[in-house]
C-alpha cells in the first residue's frame, strides 16, 4: 500500500489516493496495537518470574495482579476492535439525538442521553464537540449533534442507534406521576476524504436579487443575494449574509458543492438511504434499550437481554458492557 501511494501518478484518482492513505493509516495503527499488546504480555511474563523467585514479595504480586488486570482489559479492546469489521468502523462518528413525541418530559430525556454519551467519550478517551443543539421550550433539549472523535468511534456507537425509553416519577408533574418517554438515537460516519464534485459552468442558472432586510439605512440596495439551480439534479441553494455579491456566491458554491456530494453519496452506494431505513420510529414497541428509574431501577438491553440494576453507573457513562455485548450479538448472527 506504501508503494501505491509512493506512485507519482497516485493523485491522479484523488478519491483512490486519499482511501488508500485511510487504509495504510488504519493499518499502521493496528500494528502499533498490536506491537503494545507484545510487550504489555512480555512485562507480566517478567513479573510473573520475579515474584515466582520471591513469593514472600508482596509487592511484586500487587504489581503482578495489577498488570494482568491491565492486560484483561486490553484483550478485551483488541477482542471488541475485531467485532468492528465494518468499511467505516473504524471512522469517528456523528450521533444525533432527538427528543420524541412528549414535550418537556422526552426533551429532558434526551438532554439525559446526550450527558451519557458525553461521560462515556470522557470514560474513553474519545474527543468530542457538541456541534448542533436545539435547546427544549422549558427544559431539556429537541435535538443535538455530537461529533465524535477516535478509533472506531463509530464502529462503537453505531450499535446505539434506535430509541431509548424512560420510565420514571416525572419532576414535572405536580402531581408525581409516572411518565414514560422516548428519544432517538443515531450514528453516522464522518465521511471526510471526499472525492472532487465536478460543477460544469453550462450546469449552472445563476439568479441574483435583493437581499431582504428589516428597512432603513441597511436595506440592500443592490442584487447581492445569490441563487444558484444546479439544472440536472434540480438542487437549488442561496445566499443573501454578506452585502458582497462575489462572497455570496462564493458561500453559495461550497454549500452546492457539498449538496452535490450528497447527491452523488446517496445515487452512487444509496448507504445515507440504507442508513434513513435503520431508523424507527420514536414510539411504543421499537425501542433498543429501557431505562426505568422507578419503581424500581433497571436498564435492560432488548436485543441482547442484558440488564443491569445500576442505572446511575450507565447515565454516569458506563455503557461498553450493553456496546460490547451487542457487538457479539451481531457477529454471531443472533436476531433480535
Amino acid at each position: 500500500m506504501e508503494a501505491e501511494l509512493a506512485k507519482p501518478d497516485v493523485w491522479s484518482d484523488r478519491a483512490r489516493a486519499l482511501e488508500l492513505g485511510r487504509s495504510l493509516g488504519e493499518e499502521k495503527r493496528s500494528l502499533e496495537e498490536w506491537v503494545a499488546l507484545r510487550r504489555q504480555m512480555e512485562d507480566v511474563d517478567t513479573l510473573a518470574e520475579l515474584a515466582g523467585e520471591d513469593a514472600g514479595d508482596t509487592g511484586l504480586l500487587n504489581d503482578l495482579r495489577t498488570e494482568l488486570a491491565r492486560l484483561e482489559k486490553t484483550l478485551e479492546q483488541r477482542f471488541v476492535a475485531t467485532l468492528m469489521s465494518g468499511e467505516d468502523d473504524g471512522r469517528d462518528t456523528f450521533l444525533e439525538i432527538h427528543a420524541g413525541a412528549g414535550g418537556t418530559e422526552s426533551q429532558d430525556w434526551a438532554q439525559m442521553l446526550l450527558r451519557m454519551y458525553t461521560k462515556w467519550a470522557d470514560r474513553n478517551g474519545f474527543r468530542y464537540e457538541v456541534v448542533d443543539l436545539e435547546p427544549g421550550q422549558e427544559a431539556g433539549i429537541k435535538s443535538a449533534s455530537l461529533d465524535v472523535r477516535g478509533a472506531y468511534a463509530y464502529g462503537r456507537l453505531k450499535v446505539e442507534s434506535g430509541v431509548h425509553r424512560l420510565v420514571r416519577i416525572s419532576p414535572f408533574d405536580a402531581a408525581h406521576r409516572r411518565h414514560t418517554s422516548f428519544a432517538s438515537v443515531f450514528a453516522y460516519a464522518q465521511i471526510e476524504d471526499i472525492p472532487e464534485v465536478d460543477i460544469l459552468e453550462s450546469d449552472l442558472r445563476v439568479d441574483t436579487f435583493r437581499a431582504s432586510g428589516a428597512g432603513g439605512q441597511h436595506v440592500n440596495k443592490t442584487d447581492s443575494a445569490v441563487r444558484i439551480t444546479h439544472l440536472p439534479t434540480g438542487i437549488t441553494v442561496q445566499c443573501q449574509s454578506d452585502r458582497s455579491q462575489h462572497r455570496n456566491r462564493e458561500n453559495a458554491m461550497k454549500i452546492l458543492t457539498a449538496r452535490l456530494y450528497d447527491h452523488w453519496k446517496k445515487e452512487q452506494a444509496k448507504k445515507l438511504q440504507e442508513l434513513e431505513d435503520e431508523k424507527l420510529e420514536i414510539a411504543w414497541g421499537s425501542q433498543i434499550r429501557s431505562y426505568v428509574f422507578q419503581p424500581y431501577t433497571l436498564v435492560k438491553d432488548h436485543r441482547t437481554h442484558l440488564e443491569t440494576g445500576n442505572v446511575q453507573a450507565v447515565m454516569d457513562g458506563e455503557i461498553d458492557e450493553f456496546i460490547t455485548m451487542t457487538l457479539r450479538h451481531r457477529a454471531s448472527g443472533a436476531k433480535p
